[in-house]
């Protein structure tokens, strides 16, 4: 049996009864994470672009284009949209072992699809759940592979569309194999640019949109390699640089022993690049509990395995620029004792404060102990002029689901990000209200009505 079709075949038999009330709630949590993220990038000209050109080719009414009252579009075409809008505002969520962002795909093909055959919100849920479980498995097989080798986590996103969307469509095991097989040669993203352009949400875009026409394709009966995953010279050796057999291995094995969503999945509280949010929590936890200003400042060292230099833009000027500097996180978090959503706004990035800061930021000797609880984690040393040094260490970023997931957070996230939908405040909390009871939903579009609005 080839890997495609041992996946395929427990992502189709598995039933909602069968997957844990925490998984469940999780997905739920990924729909409010990603549609909060996606009212923030209603305003970035990368969406509104996209946007367009797909109103511009209009053609069956479907489903929704999020926060946006024109026709309804085709349903892979407004999956492509809505996944731009999340990901362009880099505020949605991150598989801890790869920063793949599996939750945009995910919810911008599920509620798409419940709109158009009119399915249920626990059917939704059990397709978050297992496209976040396809993703992952087929990502770590590749894991560190394919980022050594230049490729984007779109690789491994674009699974996460096409078992959601083949979940939603009922396919059957057959179909599901090869909605995979189609998705793994429709899919290719480029590392480079990533950081420093649109390129990272384009990624997005198609990723969720091939995910779903795989599922369409399969599904009307077109036939692809069902070993692309494994063969020679398949997915997993051409992306990942790996053994097929082995990675195939890596991918199927302990199926249902473990879900990713509770173990792997983490929701970004804060914007930009998740691998710096702990560096800015534990900038801010040194700065604070020492009661440091920034005049006082001399030097700020980042210790974390593997980090050898700072990357991304030092002097972010710009979103794209804030969301990957590490510089960044660890001076604005040193300067104001925190970091939250306002650090995104051009006002925040061009503090002079915390640009004078940048200059004193510093990666220092890799962490000796402790390394296996490092999840995207970070130390932060914080020497001050006068000689003294206060340090701080943060293993998990807040939001990991290993560590604990609260609504109280997501709720947070989402009434911190919605208004910027322009969606009237009592809509923001009625459709909160919904996605806490989505399970019980019978009638998904009881949602997505609530999101249209005029976006200029």
């Amino acid at each position: 049996m080839t890997v495609a079709r041992r996946l395929a075949t427990f992502l189709t038999e598995t039933k909602i009864s069968d997957l844990p009330e925490q998984a469940l709630e999780h997905a739920a949590m990924v729909i409010a994470s990603t549609l909060a993220s996606a009212a923030y990038g209603t305003g970035i000209e990368s969406a509104r672009i996209i946007r367009a050109m797909a109103q511009e080719r209009g053609g069956r009414g479907d489903a929704a284009v999020w926060f946006d009252a024109g026709e309804k579009l085709p349903v892979a075409s407004a999956i492509q949209v809505n996944a731009v809008l999340s990901d362009a505002a880099a505020s949605d969520d991150s598989d801890l072992r790869n920063i793949v962002h599996a939750g945009t795909p995910l919810t911008a093909a599920s509620l798409a699809f419940a709109e158009r055959e009119g399915v249920n919100g626990e059917t939704v849920l059990a397709a978050i759940v297992l496209g976040y479980e396809a993703a992952g498995r087929i990502s770590e097989a590749m894991t560190p592979g394919f980022k050594d080798r230049g490729f984007h986590g779109c690789l491994g996103a674009a699974f996460a569309s096409a078992v959601a969307s083949a979940r939603m469509l009922n396919l059957d095991a057959e179909r599901m194999a090869q909605t995979i097989a189609l998705t793994a040669v429709s899919i290719g993203g480029i590392a480079t640019g990533a950081d420093t352009s649109y390129s990272r949400e384009y990624h997005a875009g198609l990723a969720a949109m091939h995910g779903a026409n795989a599922a369409l394709a399969a599904r009307r009966g077109f036939v692809g390699e069902p070993r692309i995953l494994e063969a020679r010279r398949g997915f997993f050796e051409a992306f990942g640089g790996v053994d097929g057999a082995a990675a195939g291995e890596i991918a199927t094995r302990d199926l249902g022993a473990g879900w990713d969503i509770i173990t792997d999945m983490a929701i970004k509280l804060v914007p930009g690049g998740h691998p710096h949010h702990t560096i800015a929590e534990a900038a801010a936890n040194a700065a604070r509990e020492a009661g440091i200003t920034a005049d006082q400042i001399d030097t700020i060292t980042i210790h974390r395995p593997g980090m050898k230099t700072l990357t991304g833009p030092l002097h972010p000027a710009n979103l794209i620029d804030m969301a990957h500097s590490p510089a960044y996180f660890a001076a604005a978090a040193a300067a104001d004792h925190d970091f939250s959503w306002v650090h995104a706004s051009a006002a925040k990035i061009a503090d002079p404060v915390i640009h004078a800061l940048i200059d004193k930021v510093r990666v220092g000797t890799e962490p000796t102990e402790d390394l296996s609880r490092y999840r995207q984690g970070a130390t932060v040393s914080i020497r001050t002029l006068d000689g003294h040094t206060f340090s701080s260490t943060v293993f998990e970023p807040k939001g990991s689901a290993a560590s604990g997931l609260a609504w109280n957070d997501v709720d947070a996230k989402y009434r911190a990000l919605m208004p910027a939908s322009e969606l009237p405040e009592r809509e923001i909390e009625f459709s909160l209200g919904l996605i806490h009871e989505f399970r019980h939903l019978t009638d998904v579009s009881r949602l997505t009505t609530l999101l249209r609005v005029v976006v200029d």
